[in-house]
């Protein structure tokens, strides 16, 4: 099954609630990714962004939910990850989130919710 431009762009504006994919948010490319399924279509590739095995490592789930929360706090001020980056190594001593320790990555969770609540 093949989707035309035109119905591409109709459901990134009506499901996606956006008209750019750079725009999409994680609630609006999983309501696509639904939309998509419903229509047939499968992904080429069933696993996501891995590390691979990494013990005593943040998850990428941790890494995710750090990532969300840094958007929030900012509210969207800074696009990539370089701003986040120059923090973690500010107020951290880490360079990417991908050297990040399980337990250090608790700590940042916390302190972001934190960050967050006393912006709000």
């Amino acid at each position: 099954m093949k989707l035309s431009e035109v119905s591409f762009r109709s459901a990134l504006v009506q499901i996606g609630g956006v008209a750019s994919l750079k725009d999409l948010d994680q609630q609006g490319f999983e309501a696509l990714i639904g939309f998509f399924e419903y229509l047939g279509f499968a992904p080429l590739v069933t696993q996501g962004r891995t590390y691979g095995k990494r013990p005593d490592m943040a998850s990428l789930a941790q890494i995710e939910l750090i990532r969300t929360l840094w958007g929030e706090f900012t509210r969207g001020a800074y696009d990539g990850e370089d701003e986040l980056n120059k923090w973690l190594e500010l107020s951290w001593k880490i360079s990417s989130l991908r050297f990040l320790k399980v337990e250090t990555a608790r700590k940042i969770i916390t302190a972001l919710k934190a960050m967050k609540a006393r912006a709000a």
